[in-house]
């Protein structure tokens, strides 16, 4: 038993356990300044530098407010965002994002403004077939957004807070489409069932079973949208670990575009194969 690994999973839920227990021995009143949280920290055993970032995080975050509405409830919410605080200047971040954007992601930049930039997925039939074809085992699960919004601060000792925003409301009124579609068809069935000689209680259960159909459709958008936020969140974890930097591309720059398709379909279909030189 002592030497059962502990999984990630639970060793967040003992930390934060542990931090709920201490917190309740100490009298924090309505709150704690940031010089009593750092040196809550230090009687915990946390180095000050982690918890210093962290209360960056606190300070500066800014994601999307929940929405209530049930529409959101059904079909999901507009837009998905993930922030977090990473090491380097404004600059090398988003040098990084761009180039990851660009080869892992099948993005091209849309718009620079002052405070962010956007992103959109790339358009042409080289690019559709990459991410038909999951070219590389990529799922490119953020190029299923409309537009990647970025936006890079500025804080101190070398670190920038990232915000990133996913605008999912194509994906959101394609599943209403859905959702709309199978009930009218509900309906439709449900006022046709007497004229084909169904009797009560029958009549009603086309209807009942497209409006379950409906629904199931509609909230399956918790899966999608996972993706998406999985692929937001792994892009930080990049950035936060040093890793954004992708590896090169198998086809080199002067490979024409019918050449590239080639090697990757020749990729997919025996994996290990070497691209053309």
């Amino acid at each position: 038993m002592a030497r059962e690994l502990i999984t990630r999973e639970a060793l967040e839920r003992i930390v934060q356990r542990a931090a709920e227990l201490q917190a309740h021995e100490q009298d924090v009143g309505e709150g704690l300044t940031r010089d009593e949280v750092l040196a809550l920290g230090k009687d915990v055993g946390i180095p000050a530098r982690y918890l210093q970032r962290a209360l960056i995080e606190e300070v500066t975050h800014t994601g999307l407010a929940p929405e209530r509405a049930i529409l959101a409830w059904l079909v999901g919410p507009a837009a998905l965002a993930a922030a977090r605080v990473v090491p380097g200047d404004r600059a090398a971040v988003e040098r990084a994002l761009g180039v990851w954007f660009e080869q892992e992601e099948l993005l091209q930049l849309k718009r620079r403004h002052a405070d962010h930039t956007t992103w959109e997925p790339k358009v042409g039939a080289f690019a559709s077939l990459q991410r038909a074809l999951g070219a590389g085992g990529k799922t490119f699960a953020l190029a299923r957004a409309a537009e990647i919004a970025v936006s890079v601060t500025s804080l101190e000792s070398g670190f920038c807070h990232l915000q990133l925003r996913a605008d999912i409301r194509p994906l959101r009124r394609k599943r209403l489409a859905g959702v709309i579609a199978l009930l009218g068809l509900g309906a439709l069935v449900t006022t046709l069932a007497p004229v084909l000689g169904a009797l009560f209680p029958w009549l009603l259960l086309p209807g009942a079973v497209l409006a379950l159909a409906a629904l199931a459709y509609g909230r399956g958008h918790r899966r999608d949208n996972e993706r998406i936020h999985v692929g937001l969140e792994q892009l930080l974890d990049r950035l936060e670990r040093g890793e954004s930097e992708p590896e090169a591309r198998l086809a080199g720059p002067g490979v024409s575009a019918l050449g590239r398709i080639a090697d990757e379909l020749r990729t997919l279909i025996n994996p290990g194969t070497p691209p053309r030189a």
